[in-house]
């Protein structure tokens, strides 16, 4: 059961809504301003968002903006706004599909629809990100984001990061990390894992001298932090 977002700020057009959709068997979650639509997104993982452009506390392009930082979510972006200058904002921050008021339900359900069946080829599902504590990871767009902030890594980086968040707890020696994420040129040289595990930790570590994330096991190699 795939699970939407419902995002307005009009009651009634969420009581009209949600008993549609739950009635065409969708899991449905709703939000009435912009700050709610982003924390229920984390929460309920949805497959489709459709949202409002005009939205309380934040804007509905500034919501979408912020889930295409941290979500794979389909995005269908819904409004009174019909100058095309506005549709080609919404589409360029990241929105999918673009209606404008008054659209007949009959009508979004086919959008959801055809949305959710284009998604990554998954059968409407977003693309599942590896959440550990403050990060998120993606490991088909090579993505980080910390705080909804994206995280700039380079290839080696991210592989590091992606091999012990995969396991936290586990303990990887620097042969292992070095097979698992460099060229052979540098199986060599296991000096070369802590370099980049020290700019790593520069970049995704609150305090990089007390890391929470990568956490030396002297003698032996790295582990990731249990910090969920």
């Amino acid at each position: 059961m795939a699970t939407l977002l419902l995002v307005d700020d009009e009651a009634k057009v969420l009581e009209s809504m949600t008993p549609y959709f739950r009635q065409e068997g969708y899991e449905v979650v709703t939000a009435s301003t912009g700050t709610e639509a982003l924390r229920k997104a984390r929460e309920s993982k949805p497959a489709v968002v459709v949202l409002d452009w005009m939205l309380p506390e934040m804007s509905g392009i500034d919501v979408c903006r912020e889930l295409r930082r941290t979500s794979g979510a389909g995005i269908i972006m819904v409004t009174a706004r019909s100058d095309e200058t506005d549709k080609i904002v919404g589409l360029e921050v990241g929105a999918d599909d673009y209606v404008t008021k008054p659209v007949s339900l009959r009508e979004l359900a086919a959008r959801i629809r055809s949305l959710i069946r284009r998604l990554d080829g998954r059968g409407g599902e977003p693309e599942p990100l590896l959440e550990r504590g403050e990060l998120a990871i993606s490991e088909p767009q090579l993505r980080v984001w910390k705080r909804g902030q994206e995280v700039a890594l380079t290839p080696t980086e991210f592989k590091l990061l992606l091999a012990l968040a995969e396991k936290p707890g586990i303990v990887f020696s620097r042969l292992q990390l070095l097979q698992s994420a460099m060229e052979d040129d540098y199986l060599n040289d296991e000096r070369t894992v802590d370099a980049h595990i020290s700019k790593l930790r520069r970049k995704i570590e609150d305090d990089p001298a007390r890391p929470v994330y990568i956490q030396t096991v002297f003698g032996f190699g790295y582990r990731f932090g249990e910090r969920r």
